[in-house]
């Protein structure tokens, strides 16, 4: 049985742990913009009342509001001290009882089989030792209980928004660490997980919604831990060249009502052996 220091985030993850830290509250708006790819993935696990569900890497906690609307007793665990003090506040305002931990999803402060099922809506897919957090998912979910899984595809537009990003910080290690989108391709989850579950999975797409381009940079450069680091950490100049290119990127799924982004995504539903 291997549990975890209960709130302890392990040496090689505490930077990010800070970053996405930094979204604090604002990070319930990321969250809504990938409401639609949560209730998917919510409505596929099917959560029943009172099951023991944990929501791995819960941010500001909306997967586990909607998983405990439906009755079952919920966990929500992250590496992001700060967003768990928005996720509690939230959960509060609707009189949801969720019981809310620091943890690393590398190293989970859970006995073996303590859920019936573990839930991730693009959270996970971040971790930085893939896997670690595999086996982790394993772990503490019991035999013949359920994951779903939320992740990004590798051709998603998230990639190509990723890829403006990416243009404006420092090179990567060499080796360059494992890419989360790889999450997303049915070949990796099986890799990672085929051994301790039987997977599905199922393509969807989730649509982001602002009133303009304009807007996705405000969104996303308060709430969205990695961008509002990377603007922090640029000069001015190079700071507004990010934030031109990164409203242009998202001006160009625009309509007559603002801007609609198509982003496609894999769900992944599996039971334990």
């Amino acid at each position: 049985m291997r549990v975890s220091e209960n709130g302890r985030i392990q040496a090689h993850n505490e930077r990010a742990a800070a970053v996405w830290s930094a979204g604090g509250d604002d990070y319930d708006e990321i969250s809504r913009g990938i409401a639609d790819a949560i209730e998917h993935c919510v409505w596929r696990l099917n959560p029943r009342r009172g099951e023991r569900i944990l929501d791995l890497s819960t941010g500001t906690g909306w997967t586990s509001r909607v998983v405990a609307r439906r009755g079952a007793t919920v966990t929500g665990a992250d590496i992001a001290d700060d967003l768990l003090v928005a996720a509690r506040a939230r959960a509060a305002e609707e009189r949801l009882r969720i019981d809310y931990r620091l943890g690393d999803a590398e190293s989970l402060p859970f006995e073996d089989g303590e859920f019936d099922a573990v839930v991730s809506t693009f959270g996970v897919m971040f971790a930085s030792r893939p896997e670690a957090a595999a086996l982790e998912l394993a772990r503490v979910c019991r035999k013949g209980g359920r994951i779903a899984l939320a992740t990004w595809a590798p051709q998603s537009t998230v990639v190509k928004m990723f890829e403006v990003m990416k243009r404006y910080m420092p090179p990567p290690p060499n080796p360059a660490p494992p890419s989360p989108f790889d999450w997303g391709r049915t070949e990796r989850i099986r890799e990672l997980l085929g051994s301790a579950f039987h997977l599905r999975c199922e393509q969807g797409v989730s649509y982001y919604r602002e009133p303009s381009g304009e807007s996705a940079w405000e969104t996303f450069s308060r709430g969205y831990g990695p961008t509002r680091a990377l603007a922090a950490s640029l000069d001015p100049e190079r700071r507004k060249a990010l934030r031109d290119e990164f409203t242009a990127f998202h001006d160009r799924f625009s309509t007559e009502l603002g801007i609609c982004v198509p982003r496609e995504y894999l769900v992944t539903l599996g039971v334990r052996f």
